[in-house]
């Protein structure tokens, strides 16, 4: 997340103690988190932080391109420091736990195609994949 610093000035509109808490904290972890759950990290060093604030923060920085964000299927967001490859994601429906997989070159190929096929150019796309990772299977089979 190196590339902050750099948008500091243009890409947040205030640089605040308590937006620097909030990628402070996000360039101490790997793993995706919430709102919520970086919120109460911060509470719980003592940082005086708003909800809305780690909200406005993360939807920034998921703009700025610093932030990989996920929607789980129960509709929550969760986000983590982006890596500066082309990726996308194996994540766990329990846990969060996420996997970064490269992308297949059948997935690309596709996306190009399909893409030139209706006229489309400067393609994006985003791929995560759900599933039960092992070790909340085994805790699930008790």
């Amino acid at each position: 997340m190196v590339a902050v610093t750099e948008h500091r000035v243009t890409g947040l509109s205030r640089n605040t103690r308590q937006r620097n808490a909030v990628i402070a904290l996000l360039q101490e972890t790997c793993e995706f988190r919430s709102a919520q759950q970086l919120h109460a990290d911060l509470r719980g060093r003592g940082a005086k932080v708003g909800l809305t604030t780690v909200y406005r923060t993360l939807q920034t920085l998921t703009e700025l391109g610093e932030l990989d964000a996920i929607r789980l299927p129960s509709g929550e967001q969760i986000f983590r420091r982006c890596s500066r490859y082309h990726h996308h994601h194996l994540v766990c429906r329990i846990c969060t736990h996420t996997i970064e997989i490269a992308g297949p070159n059948a997935v690309e190929s596709w996306t190009e195609r399909v893409a030139a096929e209706h006229g489309f150019t400067e393609v994006e796309h985003t791929l995560e994949i759900f599933g039960i990772c092992q070790r909340c299977l085994a805790e699930r089979a008790g």
